[in-house]
């Protein structure tokens, strides 16, 4: 699939949920280009950004704002099997992506987010989704946080593995998402994680450079 754009840098995208006070700060300190998905294009204008592209099937991007944009960075792209989120993340290459504006007041927009959070792992998404951050697991994970942090784990799937570092240990259980899931665990120190299926892990905002530093993505 041809990509819309090319990055050096890590990504913003800005989705057309709620963009809470801050995560554009946050996200862009650390992934400095700015791209749209369809009505998001309205939101990174509001906040003073002008995305490098806007990608989706455009049913949400205002007259106003596509006028502002260059004709050549806005790309509708027609097929309704799709979100505007995979959209974007399927026709991206970047190092890694920062995503806010993808939750709000639409719980099923914001389940089929997570949803591809799970299925396309390149490039690297964190989602910004009120005061966490939430991301794919790879198969192996270290994560250095404080003892006390609060790390969450749901599966997407049937999830099996080991842990080191968690309150309650993931040693012997298979999480499901229709059976045991694995939130509100938490840090006793340095984490490391072994894992076998599609998983999320949710950790306060204040974990974002840890998440970072886990999945080997380095900030400007």
């Amino acid at each position: 699939m041809t990509p819309v754009l090319r990055a050096t840098q890590g990504v913003t995208l800005i989705g057309g949920g709620t963009v809470a006070p801050g995560d554009a700060t946050l996200a862009l300190a650390r992934a400095p280009v700015v791209m749209a998905a369809d009505g998001g294009a309205a939101a990174a204008l509001a906040l003073g950004l002008m995305p490098a592209a806007v990608a989706g099937d455009m049913d949400s991007l205002p007259e106003g704002a596509q006028a502002a944009i260059p004709p050549r960075r806005v790309h509708r792209i027609a097929d309704q099997v799709t979100t505007d989120f995979e959209k974007c993340l399927a026709r991206l290459d970047a190092p890694f992506v920062i995503a806010i504006g993808f939750a709000g007041s639409r719980t099923d927009h914001l389940l089929a987010t997570l949803n591809v959070l799970v299925r396309l792992r390149v490039p690297p998404c964190l989602l910004l989704a009120g005061g966490d951050v939430i991301f794919a697991v790879p198969d192996r994970l270290a994560l250095d946080v404080p003892a006390g942090t609060r790390l969450s784990l749901f599966p997407l799937g049937r999830v099996t593995g080991t842990s080191r570092g968690l309150r309650w240990p993931l040693d012997g259980l298979v999480l499901d998402p229709a059976g045991q899931v694995g939130t509100s665990n938490q840090a006793t120190g340095p984490v490391a994680l072994a894992l076998d299926g599609p998983c999320l892990v949710i950790l306060p905002r204040a974990g974002l450079d840890a998440a970072m530093k886990g999945l080997g993505l380095s900030a400007p």
